[in-house]
């Protein structure tokens, strides 16, 4: 009995509009995601009048980590960036009013770049373009006459573009054979539609595809990931209020809100899964129980720590499926100097809060308004003179919180157990930061 082969896969991605960092983040996405899938075919739906160098770099560097085949459909036009991009593909195929070419550097603005600068970049270009144009007939040089003026394209007696001007190319142009045997100049065919292209490439029928596209959640991930650091500083600086104030409310929302923004921002991106969040979920969980339950113990609030700060990192670096992970640049070093950035700020805020802010309703939970005052020593002795003393619980006790003995409030915990609000206590003894109660039978 003749087995049949199972359909392709084929996932296509946009690049479309001016290339900028959404079309960089929904590329590293589709890509990575194609990785895990074992997707056959990746298609750029490409529409571009070109954009950024580096972003261009960048999308050049994910396309490479791609095993499978990668191809670019190009429906109107692929200018400057574009037709790099379009470059780093294996196949090139074009709608029949498509047009590539006219790669030549500028400035963001459009403005022309220095001469000796200008010099420096194309040479670096065409280098780049060389390394993957290896083995695709005349790309490498249909691309250089697209990117240096002054780069003469001819192939045997005949002169395609003279020095002086840049290469742009129709898609019956791109598609022309030349030299001996004949191949086309460029491109690997013309297809009227993208469906007609897929269907080309696996045959009708015999293929599932997938087609993404650009959301407004690209767009804000660009800014998201710029404002890491201080999202990550405010989060921190939140949750570490709502610690060390009684009840759960507007701190912690914002903690988790802004924290749970840093890791969305990254994963539109195309920096991470699910799984760094879930880690840093684990971390909160043994801060938490080491605070409300077994304060001193210190190993699960120090475990938790270094779970919420490895998966924060986690978040950030470049990492790629069936990959063995790297370590440099991309991948740990600018993702740490990120996080310590966020903490020291994070670190700063607080000292700032604490100096400089008046005193109310949020210092009292923060900094407790203590009846023992004075000097460390003479606090000592006064909250020695309270062992003995009965109060009320003010907050619920896990096993910390504050208490009220005449009229004043402490910090307190209990010894064993736990206690709601209203429970009479009894001071017991005192540790270095509060007192020690038990509840009154």
């Amino acid at each position: 009995m003749e087995v049949q082969p199972s359909p392709a896969k084929v996932v296509v991605i946009p690049v479309k509009g001016e290339i900028a960092k959404p079309q960089l983040y929904i590329l590293r996405r589709g890509l990575k995601e194609a990785i895990e899938q074992k997707v056959d075919t990746i298609v750029l739906d490409m529409e571009t009048p070109g954009g950024a160098l580096d972003v261009t770099f960048e999308m050049l560097k994910a396309l490479d980590k791609f095993p499978g085949k990668t191809v670019t459909y190009i429906h109107s036009e692929a200018i400057s960036a574009g037709s790099l991009i379009s470059a780093g593909t294996d196949e090139i195929y074009f709608a029949p009013d498509g047009v590539i070419g006219a790669a030549a550097p500028v400035m963001s603005g459009g403005g022309e770049i220095d001469e000796t600068m200008r010099a420096k970049i194309v040479s670096y270009l065409k280098a780049r373009v060389r390394t993957i144009s290896e083995g695709k007939g005349y790309r490498w040089d249909v691309i250089s006459a697209m990117i240096d003026a002054d780069y003469e394209l001819k192939i045997g007696d005949q002169i395609l573009k003279p020095k002086g001007e840049l290469l742009s190319l129709t898609a019956q142009e791109a598609m022309k054979a030349y030299g001996t045997p004949p191949q086309p100049l460029l491109g690997n065919g013309i297809s009227t539609s993208l469906d007609h292209l897929l269907d080309t490439l696996h045959g009708a029928g015999n293929y599932s595809v997938v087609k993404l596209e650009v959301t407004w959640s690209e767009k804000v991930a660009q800014y998201l990931t710029a404002l890491t650091p201080l999202l990550m500083a405010v989060g921190m600086m939140a949750l570490f209020i709502e610690f060390k104030t009684p009840g759960f409310g507007f701190f912690g929302v914002t903690g988790i809100v802004l924290l749970g923004t840093v890791f969305f921002g990254h994963y539109i991106a195309g920096l991470s899964g699910h799984e760094p969040m879930l880690f840093f979920l684990l971390g909160v969980v043994l801060v938490g129980v080491e605070l409300l339950f077994f304060q001193g113990v210190f190993v699960l609030a120090i475990g938790g720590a270094v779970l919420m700060f490895v998966s924060l990192v986690w978040a950030m670096a470049d990492l790629w499926p069936r990959e063995p992970i790297s370590i440099s640049g991309d991948v740990l070093f600018r993702p740490l100097a990120n996080v310590l950035l966020g903490c020291g700020l994070a670190v700063l805020g607080f000292t700032a809060m604490l100096k400089f802010l008046p005193k109310g309703s949020l210092w009292n939970g923060l900094i407790l308004e203590s009846a023992v005052s004075g000097e460390p020593e003479e606090r000592a002795v006064q909250a020695h003179s309270l062992i003995g003393a009965t109060g009320t619980a003010v907050t619920a006790l896990f096993p910390s919180g504050q208490v009220e003995i005449a009229g004043k409030r402490h910090e307190a915990r209990l010894a064993v157990g736990h206690a709601v609000v209203g429970t009479p206590v009894v001071v017991t003894g005192q540790s270095e930061f509060s007192l020690i109660v038990e509840v009154v039978s």
